[in-house]
């Protein structure tokens, strides 16, 4: 089928590329359309959706974090709002007291109604105020020296160079000098309101800097220069305006203290892209400063701190005269003394206060006591609401909630405070009383005039903090619009490490860092979408000439996505689940870049995907002949599983074209192209010819996408840095279950710290029966306490590879990939390299200095073992395995500890902890069993002993003695008597700590480990029942950690996998060899019997005798033996040649008459001479040796010699569909086999070697059983021994003491005695060795659940534009910006696209079964045209038929995604322009300058004119020429052969051609 050039002008005509996959002749041949199917056999069984695992409990889930974000909005507004307002009035109050020679009016309600009062702060309480604005002011600045140390002592740092440090020495002295004059010499000359309104006049600096670091390149910067000035001139007028109308000289400092003051935020306001040479030098030294921050501020926050105090003192001295005072008056401001009350002649026109020239004193003087804390408690309230203010901004930026929850009000603490400012002393001006009972009567902010608060909106003054208001907010515009990814780090989002107390709204506002640039831009789309050629850079390669272009490109920095999936055995619902999950990839992947390609949108969380399968062991010996091979059953599972996991996904019947097949040197490949246009490519390897295995799974795909993919590109290092930086290795497992959002979490992580080498995510174990309840409690508590510890206090240890994602410029680093090639010699690396890679993997990557994280709100699903024997096989490997890499950490801890900033002594610690506590875990338990027995059945303690050893050595015999069957059998019925002795334990300790009470030590341990466990459920609610299983794992202790433990280690030596191991095809020679070892065997057991001997080894079954008598069968009794006749075999033999040579030659023709193998030879052949058969002369075979293989006979057709990278044999098989055959390019054929031949090769089975593994394994396995058993051994001696005399050697506990009285008659006496319960050697060991590690874990838990509740927050989005968007957003082109990605997923469903969009149920009520319109659609469907392959087409043809005068909103969308006529005509105007953007572009590509061009007929057609004022939807997607910078299908003829070589496996791996 022929493509043509140009589309159809149908709707259901599209490009080739598009349609093909479902209209080609590729389905075994047949040509019937669906347009055949009959009448009577329309009905129809649509897939039903099922919700499991990953999609389970999705829709409850959603609404919970949706409330949750909602109530995260609304809170941390208030919060910050409150605290910023507290923070500022807390300062105003604190300056207010500064004044020298300040009244104040004294409430007269205890003194005498018709008196009035007037108190005069004392020096004292002027010297309290002084210190705790000094404290005010420095504990920010120690957070930031503790913050500073602490990177610098457990992180890395650098030394900056002297001029860049001198230059921030010298802003930050200006900014606290600054800071210091607007304390205390301005604010307290002024009233609260107007010092309140100055302090949004510190922005000078930033608005002078931000205007010249201007550029060109900015859209409108005209317009923004002219608002720059106006509202530099704004914050210029606060200069002045203050001294003018107060007319006092001290104010005219405010020029100075301003101009100083905005020093301190110069640094975030500077750009290198400046055109001035000086500013552009500071953003360099901004840029290099960057490294040095921590150590620089260690000591610039300690200076700051000194430099405040001396300014202090400075200012003291210029206003005084001395500064003794300052220090002699410290005690007496903190401690009791008496305030002097004045009383005064009342003034005419009611109680406010006259001015102080009009006092008039009586003389009638008193004291009261002075409040002495209350300075201390206002300091205190400053400090924290300054914290909460940052802190929970900070948070609001790292869930993304910024703009409502953090600008909105930053911008609004000074609006607010002035309000409760002027509703505060208008009540007190009133009223001296309204605040007596909540601030002390002498103290109050320093008001200002009756006229200035009654006047106050008709005031000018108003409306000139108006314009500083407006000035600021325009200066910290960018705090409105962050650019940050979500959970950005704090050096991310703020310029210094912590904030200024005392100015917190500013600082707020100023030290925000400016997002300038996103990482791509909307105009750089063209060029990302140019740069998507198939395995290279095509628009690199093809236009560098040699060259390669140093700067890095913005499309470097897109996210690249490879999922590398290892598969073995995997069933059909285990593939069905992985397949699923990928194709959920594919879908949100397709809509993300069709909204980015049609709507112009840029997404933050837009990536290149693509799928790779490694499959082991996919050959087996093929049933045509020994020495040609065919893909296995699991292969042909997964090709016939594709389909039917589309059509569950999409929620319709679809067929994804059959995969094309490359002969590789390792194999084979099959490459899918996915509804989504993105590539699923499973390499199947032939362990004949590469390694099988994990491991060696893995060291394939990381040498072949970051070796050959990424470091052989054509392109300059710095880009392929900033591509690896980029590149991600999504790793899974083949029966992995998830959701895109699980992706894009663990994107965040690594987005948000750059050192993150790896992330995993919360694995769900999924199955039915006892062995998965077990393991659903056991993987929730380690997920919940251990792996949230390790992330919270280091590092994460092992990354499973069944869900994770890994950094490529982390793996591609120095020992690492190259270190995790080494061949297992050793038997120390079978257990440590091959039982566990991941950990390995894991533990190489922290011994480069990687972080290892852990996600929580990342869920993924996979397939536990269900049967006892496959989870016992399994722990098998990983119990080893996990010591081996913890002990290989732990030996070397120097060393990673010095690497790697995240792994502390502590750390390091709490590891050995853990480790002592995995090795004594059996000593341990069995302990705990002598214990529990002496309390549960009430017998001595060496009985119980005598009752616990004898099992467990028993088991230890049979482990090493019997086969892994009988061990697993014998472990399985000591399981079950344990489980039965735990419940008999459980209900005897419940009578012991009846007895003992509530406060003995195992009823404290036992409730805080119940507790901690409850705590954590709940604080995972979706996991809650989660819990339910602990029953089983309580009675499961036994077994699991004491015999899993002994069967783990005993069987060190085993290394086979132990799960999902299946029958391996043999070959007829293996078969024949098999049959003959076992005829052999039998001979030499009748040899060495009795009977053998005395015959001298001659009877035989060849052997036949004269007269025979047999019993039954029983028995055969022969005389007269001698050997059979041999002619009889002779004659077999030559017969089955015979057939054999037969076989071959009727083989031989029917491939020359039927090529493709349309008919199957019957028992019967007979060849049809009718004429038409596509052949010359069929030439016969000639007869030759039977040992000769059918890929050797000659023939005149040259395809029947094989050539395994040009006609394998499994290429023909008809189970694999008609999938196109194409090969690799001869770069790649030789990389394959470099790496063949360096890594990969496979290993000869050297029976030598074999044995020598065999016995050091054997070797290595007796070391580990001895010492794991003397450690053991010798800790439950000396712990049993110390039992047996606890009566000498215990601890007193002070809890559940009781209390015994008797009273005694002979002597009258009461006895009065305390009974203490003894904690024993057994009870000490557990309380404070399990309970630390318990507290450790719970605390960390409690950190990390926090972390995890803001990612999800971050992740979440609303789509409530009334909570989460200013007025003005809500415009059609925002909202069109905020739901592009969701649009376009439903726009682009398959589901309804031919079938009409209809519901199967009509609406709710009663009687809707009757509104259903079923014979409707069976006669839609049995019309229905061919099916539409791929999601972009789906959109293209949805979109033509939106209308934008819809009322009543859009059907083709979802219920909750119904956009307005306004959004809808966005939408329609947006793509207009966008395609007509891409048609100038083509035209101008093309140089298509005139009107005529000719089409695949030759026919002359006239092209239509260009205009970019209004396109029909339709033909904008229909005709005209098409960019390919855009589109990516391959236009003419499919059988055109392209002039260049081009791979078949593309660098991006989402957008390629078919």
């Amino acid at each position: 089928m022929a493509a043509t050039g140009m589309r159809n002008d149908s709707d259901d005509n599209f490009s080739d590329d598009e349609s093909v996959p479902l209209t080609h002749d590729i389905y075994g041949g047949s040509t019937r359309t669906v347009q055949d199917t009959k009448g009577w056999d329309v009905f129809r069984d649509p897939p039903t959706k099922m919700d499991s695992g990953s999609m389970a409990n999705q829709k409850c889930l959603d609404i919970t974090v949706r409330i949750f974000k909602i109530i995260a909005y609304l809170v941390t507004f208030v919060i910050v709002l409150v605290s910023g307002v507290i923070s500022k009035g807390t300062l105003l109050f604190m300056t207010s007291q500064l004044k020298a020679d300040k009244y104040t009016t004294y409430c007269n309600k205890e003194l005498g109604r018709e008196k009035q009062f007037v108190v005069k702060l004392p020096q004292e309480e002027r010297v309290a105020w002084m210190w705790c604005l000094l404290f005010a002011f420095c504990v920010p600045q120690l957070g930031t020296l503790f913050r500073s140390s602490r990177m610098c002592f457990f992180k890395s740092w650098k030394k900056p160079a002297f001029s860049h440090f001198l230059i921030v020495f010298i802003c930050e002295t200006a900014h606290t000098i600054g800071i210091a004059m607007l304390v205390f010499c301005i604010l307290p000359d002024l009233d609260v309101v107007k010092g309140a309104m100055l302090t949004n006049c510190l922005c000078f600096i930033p608005g002078v800097l931000g205007l010249l670091s201007r550029n060109n390149k900015e859209s409108q910067r005209f317009i923004k220069v002219i608002i720059d000035l106006v509202a530099i001139t704004a914050q210029a007028t606060g200069f002045v305006v203050w001294p003018i109308v107060e007319r006092k000289p001290q104010l005219w400092l405010i020029p100075i203290a301003i101009f100083l003051t905005s020093c301190g935020w110069w640094e975030n306001y500077i750009s290198k892209h400046s055109p001035i040479p000086f500013i552009k030098r500071l953003g360099k030294v901004k840029e290099e400063f960057q490294a040095c921050r921590y150590f620089s501020y260690m000591f610039i926050s300690i200076w700051k701190c000194l430099c405040f105090f001396f300014s202090i003192l400075f200012i003291n001295l210029v206003q005084t005269g001395e500064i003794g005072f300052f220090f002699s008056d410290f005690n007496s401001g903190f401690s009791d003394r008496r305030i002097t009350i004045l009383e005064v002649k009342p003034a005419l026109g009611g109680t406010s206060m006259p001015d102080i020239s009009d006092f008039i004193p009586t003389g009638d003087d008193t004291t009261v006591p002075a409040l002495f804390k209350t300075s201390i408690h206002v300091m205190l309230i400053n400090i924290f609401a300054s914290y909460f203010c940052y802190i929970f901004g900070k948070f609001a930026c790292k869930i993304m909630i910024q703009g409502f929850s953090y600008a909105f009000p930053v911008n609004l603490t000074i609006p607010v405070s002035i309000s409760l400012l002027i509703a505060a002393c208008g009540l007190r001006n009133e009223d001296p009383c309204f605040f007596n009972d909540n601030i002390p009567g002498y103290l109050f902010f320093e008001s200002p005039p009756a006229y200035f608060l009654n006047d106050f909106i008709s005031n000018q003054h108003a409306w000139v903090w108006l314009l500083w208001l407006l000035s600021q907010t325009w200066i910290t515009l960018h705090i409105w619009t962050p650019k940050c990814e979500r959970l950005a780090r704090t050096e991310k989002l703020y310029l210094s490490p912590m904030y200024e107390g005392l100015f917190i709204d500013q600082s707020m506002g100023m030290n925000r860092k400016r997002d300038d640039e996103a990482d791509v831009k909307t105009e750089e789309l063209d060029e990302i979408q140019k740069e998507k050629g198939d395995e290279y850079y095509e628009t690199i390669s093809n236009h560098t000439d040699g060259s390669t272009p140093k700067t890095v490109k913005n499309s470097d920095h897109i996210t690249r996505i490879y999922a590398c999936a290892t598969m073995w055995h995997e069933n059909k619902e285990e593939m069905i689940e992985f397949l699923k999950s990928i194709l959920r990839l594919d879908e949100d992947q397709s809509a993300r870049r069709v909204a980015q390609k049609y709507l112009r949108v840029v997404d933050p969380d837009y990536y290149e995907f693509e799928t790779h399968i490694f499959f082991d062991d996919a050959f087996e010996i093929s049933d045509h002949n020994d020495d040609d091979t065919q893909v296995n059953r699991f292969v042909k599972l997964l090709v016939a599983t594709v389909d039917e996991a589309a059509s569950d996904v999409h929620q319709t019947h679809i067929r994804i074209r059959p995969p094309k097949k490359l002969p590789t040197p390792y194999g084979g490949r099959l490459i899918w192209t996915l509804p989504g246009k993105t590539k699923m490519i499973a390499h199947l390897k032939d362990k004949m010819k590469i390694r099988h295995r994990k491991r060696w799974s893995q060291v394939m795909y990381m040498y072949y996408l970051l070796g050959h993919r990424l470091m052989e590109l054509p392109i300059s290092v710095d880009r392929k840095a900033v591509i690896a930086e980029n590149t991600y290795l999504l790793t899974l497992d083949g029966d992995i279950d998830f959701q895109p959002s699980a992706v894009t979490l663990l994107i965040d992580l690594m987005k948000k710290n750059k050192n993150l080498g790896a992330a995993c995510g919360r694995i769900h174990p999924v199955g039915s029966g006892p062995m998965v309840w077990y393991q659903l409690f056991e993987y929730a508590i380690g997920h919940w306490l251990q792996k949230a510890t390790e992330h919270m206090i280091g590092c994460v240890l092992c990354s499973p590879g069944c869900f994770s994602l890994f950094r490529g410029k982390a793996l591609m680093d120095d020992n690492v990939m190259k270190k995790y090639t080494l061949r297992s010699d050793e038997a120390r690396h079978y257990v440590q390299y091959d039982q566990g890679e991941d950990r390995w993997l894991c533990t190489l990557l922290l011994q480069r200095g990687y972080r290892v994280e852990y996600s929580a709100a990342s869920d993924a699903y996979t397939h536990a073992p269900e049967g006892f024997n496959e989870f016992y096989n399994q722990r098998r490997r990983w119990v080893p395995s996990t010591i081996a890499n913890i002990m290989d950490l732990l030996v070397d801890y120097k060393k990673t500890i010095k690497v790697n900033d995240n792994i502390s002594l502590p750390y390091i610690s709490y590891q050995i902890l853990l480790m002592g506590g995995t090795i004594l875990g059996p000593g341990t338990i069995f302990l705990m069993l002598v214990g529990a027995f002496v309390a549960a059945f009430q017998i001595d303690n060496w009985t119980s002993f005598y009752y616990n050893i004898i099992p467990i050595f028993f088991f230890m015999l049979v482990c090493f003695v019997c086969k892994s069957n009988i061990q697993l059998l014998c472990a399985q019925i000591l399981s079950t008597g344990y489980a039965l002795i735990m419940m008999a334990v459980i209900v005897g300790t419940a009578l012991q700590l009846r007895e003992d009470g509530i406060g003995s030590p195992s009823a404290i341990f036992l409730i805080a480990m119940t507790s901690s466990f409850f705590i954590a459920a709940c604080l995972h609610p979706q996991e809650f029942w989660c819990i339910l299983p602990g029953i089983i794992y309580l009675l499961s202790i036994p077994s699991m950690y004491l015999l899993l433990i002994l069967y783990s280690i005993i069987n060190l030596n085993v290394v086979s996998w132990g799960t999902r191991e299946v029958a391996v095809k043999m070959t007829k020679k293996e078969m024949e060899q098999e049959k003959k070892e076992a005829e052999e065997a039998k001979k030499k057991a009748k040899q060495k019997s009795l009977l053998g001997f005395l015959q001298g080894g001659g009877t035989s079954d060849d052997d036949e005798g004269s007269i025979e008598l047999s019993v039954a069968g029983l028995f055969k009794f022969m005389l007269c033996t001698h050997q059979k006749s041999g002619d009889e075999k002779a004659q077999l033999i030559h017969i089955a040649d015979s057939l054999d040579v037969l076989s071959k030659r009727l083989d031989h023709i029917e491939k020359v008459v039927d090529p493709h193998g349309h008919a199957t030879r019957k028992r019967s052949v007979s060849v049809s001479s009718r004429g038409d058969h596509h052949l010359g002369t069929l030439a016969e075979e000639e007869a030759e040796d039977s040992s000769e293989s059918d890929s050797e006979t000659m023939s005149t057709v040259p395809q029947n010699k094989r050539d395994d990278l040009i006609n394998p044999y499994w290429i023909e098989d008809p189970e694999l569909c008609k999938g196109e055959v194409e090969f690799l390019s001869t770069a790649e054929i030789q990389f394959w086999k470099d790496l063949l031949d360096k890594y990969l090769y496979p290993i000869d089975e050297n029976k030598e070697e074999k044995a020598r593994i065999a016995s050091d394994l054997k070797d290595l396995r007796d070391q580990s059983v001895f010492a794991f058993f003397m450690v053991n051994a010798i800790f439950v001696l000396i712990v049993f021994l110390l039992t047996l005399k606890k009566d000498y050697l215990h601890i007193k506990w002070p809890f559940g003491v009781k209390t015994n009285i008797t009273y005694d008659d002979s002597s009258q006496e009461v006895h009065i005695s305390k009974e203490y319960l003894q904690l024993e050697p057994i009870g000490l060991v557990f309380v404070f060795f399990f309970a630390l590690i318990l507290v450790i874990q719970f605390t960390a838990m409690l950190f990390h659940r926090f972390g995890t509740l803001a990612h999800i927050l971050a992740a979440t989005d609303l789509n409530l534009f009334s909570c989460s968007k200013k007025k003005d957003d809500l415009s059609p082109n925002a909202l069109l910006d905020r739901q592009a990605v969701e649009i376009v997923k439903q726009l682009q469903r398959l589901q309804g696209i031919d079938d009409g969009d209809y519901e199967n149920d009509s609406g709710s009520g009663p009687d809707r079964i009757g509104r259903r319109k079923t014979i409707q659609n069976l006669e839609r469907a049995a019309q229905r045209k061919r099916q539409i392959g791929t999601l972009d087409v789906a959109f293209k043809k949805r979109f033509a038929k939106l209308n934008a005068n819809v009322q009543g909103g859009t059907p083709i969308l979802s219920r909750r995604m119904t956009m307005g006529k306004e959004t809808m005509k966005a939408l329609e105007v947006r793509v207009n322009s966008v395609m007509a953007e891409r048609r100038k572009s083509n035209m101008q590509t093309l140089g298509a300058k005139n009107d005529f061009h000719a089409n695949n007929n030759g026919n002359v057609t006239r092209n239509h004119r260009n205009s970019t004022a209004s396109i029909p939807v339709k033909e904008v997607f229909e005709n005209g020429q098409v960019n390919k910078a855009f589109e990516e299908e391959t236009y003419g003829s499919r059988t055109s052969l392209p002039m260049h070589t081009r791979n078949t496996v593309n660098w991006k791996g989402s957008l390629n051609r078919m």
